[in-house]
């Protein structure tokens, strides 16, 4: 096994965990015990990888073995009946839902959704020209707006709206090793009896046979009644408008009209095509608020790239999707925005080895969960000298090809993150029209004073974001107010006429 550090029988290396934010214990002990380092949480072995380079040679070049999954017991059993596809272990059912998710959002699909991404983004300029203080809700809501609009053929007006809010609580995934059940899976046939949680007890239900729950069941099985009820609707609303032709071709249409072929359920189709519209808007939105973040700390950054669109745009046009080879220092800004604060900061979901492996010397078990610990790769300071430092030059200058591609925040091999090109066009559009229209200052105090914020201030979930945070947003020029209002006005007709 890798080394690391020691565990107490039974319950492993749990007690050493910490409840927030484990990715910055895994980085600690992988400084302090190598790029690959183990721990058991019960009697399951936790292999870490800490390095790029170890999660490139084992999760790519070996993906054959190590593309399955770990069970999990709370956010696959429980909280979806295994029909999650993000956390379906390698086999017949995994390879139907990646089939669903590559065929609507290949290289060339995620191009064919520009339109709609170009139209959304020039809404939410307006609506941050007009609304500055909104800033977060504005994106978020634009990536909300695209991903609903790939996947069932509607916008999203506002992320107060119902599906959105829904949206958000079902993406909200306990970290693995939160629950005792996931090293203990025999505490799921404990007798009612001996499992009784305490707000089934607090309860005076007539019927308590019904009502008390195994204590690490009550929160998820409700869960999954809400989101089974979410999907479902999203369904049957686009088969309806399929019935009266009202309709624009969508991810859903396209699987509903294959589902002949495929041999999935409609439940299956449901909770498949929602996988984009669940990870999308956290991790598109996430990723825009570090750059807004990064902005307020890094401001010569800002000017850098600003000057770069001045020269090839010009104040008298927005940017758009063909500016994108002529922007080199702007894309290496996306690129250092995705490493500085990764949003899937585990690496995503946790791998699963199906044999005995050997690496370096190491046994690695069958069985093993496998984390790529990416909060901890993106800042090694031998592949990414001065981490800390928000510094795109490093994109620039690099002659490793896979910096140059710097497919790294989506994850490895198979298991690769299939809305990648949507997510990456998304952050252009965005990225370059918000540096092309505004500057991006600290928010002041009462004295007059900078506020900035603390650029390691992020949540705590499975998605790690930037904790909100106020700034000051200038338009650049009166052109841009004008040009701005100009394109918000034909995308309101252009959206109308698409509706």
């Amino acid at each position: 096994m890798p080394p690391g550090p020691l565990g107490l029988p039974w319950i492993g290396n749990r007690y050493q965990m910490p409840a927030l934010k484990p990715w910055r214990k895994f980085a600690e002990w992988n400084r302090q015990y190598g790029p690959v380092m183990s721990i058991f949480l019960g009697r399951t072995p936790v292999v870490v990888l800490g390095t790029a380079q170890a999660s490139w040679d084992l999760l790519e070049k070996r993906s054959d073995i190590y593309s399955s999954r770990p069970r999990f017991v709370v956010a696959g059993e429980i909280l979806s009946n295994n029909n999650r596809g993000l956390m379906l272990p390698y086999g017949e059912p995994w390879r139907k839902w990646r089939k669903v998710l590559h065929s609507g959002f290949h290289a060339r699909r995620s191009d064919t959704y520009r339109d709609i991404q170009s139209l959304e983004s020039k809404m939410s300029m307006y609506q941050i020209l007009t609304e500055p203080k909104n800033w977060e809700r504005h994106l978020q809501r634009y990536a909300a707006s695209v991903v609903t609009s790939v996947s069932y053929g509607r916008r999203v007006d506002s992320i107060d709206e119902w599906i959105v809010k829904e949206n958000n609580e079902a993406m909200d995934f306990p970290i693995p090793g939160k629950y005792l059940v996931e090293s203990w899976p025999w505490l799921l046939y404990l007798p009612v009896s001996l499992a009784v949680g305490p707000v089934a007890r607090s309860n005076s239900d007539p019927h308590p046979p019904q009502r008390f729950l195994q204590w690490f069941r009550a929160e998820p099985e409700d869960r999954l009644k809400r989101d089974i009820r979410l999907y479902t609707h999203l369904l049957e609303d686009v088969k309806s408008r399929m019935a009266n032709g009202t309709i624009q071709d969508c991810l859903t249409t396209q699987t509903i009209n294959e589902m002949p072929k495929n041999g999935m359920s409609e439940l299956e189709v449901a909770y498949a095509v929602s996988s984009p519209f669940g990870a999308g808007i956290e991790t598109t939105a996430g990723t825009l608020s570090t750059f807004f973040l990064a902005m307020l700390h890094f401001p010569e950054v800002m000017k850098k790239a600003q000057a770069e669109i001045d020269a090839v745009i010009g104040s008298d046009r927005i940017p758009e999707f063909h500016d994108k080879e002529s922007l080199p220092y702007v894309n290496a800004l996306i690129n250092e925005a995705l490493r500085w604060r990764p949003v899937a900061v585990l690496g995503g979901t946790p791998h699963a080895v199906t044999q005995d492996d050997e690496y370096n010397g190491m046994l690695i078990p069958k069985g093993s969960t496998v984390f790529a610990n990416l909060a901890g790769i993106m800042h090694d300071p031998i592949m990414f000298p001065d981490p800390d430092t928000f510094r795109p030059e490093r994109f620039l200058e690099t002659t490793d090809p896979r910096l140059q591609t710097f497919d790294l925040p989506f994850g490895w091999g198979r298991r690769i993150c299939p809305g990648m090109h949507l997510s990456l066009n998304s952050l252009f559009i965005n990225v370059s029209r918000i540096l092309w229209a505004f500057d991006i200052t600290p928010a002041v105090d009462a004295n007059g004073n900078k506020i900035i914020p603390d650029s390691w201030n992020y949540t705590n979930g499975f998605n790690s974001r930037p904790v909100s945070f106020d700034c000051t947003i200038t338009p650049r020029s009166t052109k841009v107010v004008e040009c701005l209002q100009m394109e918000y006005e034909n995308a309101k007709t252009r959206i109308s006429d698409w509706q």
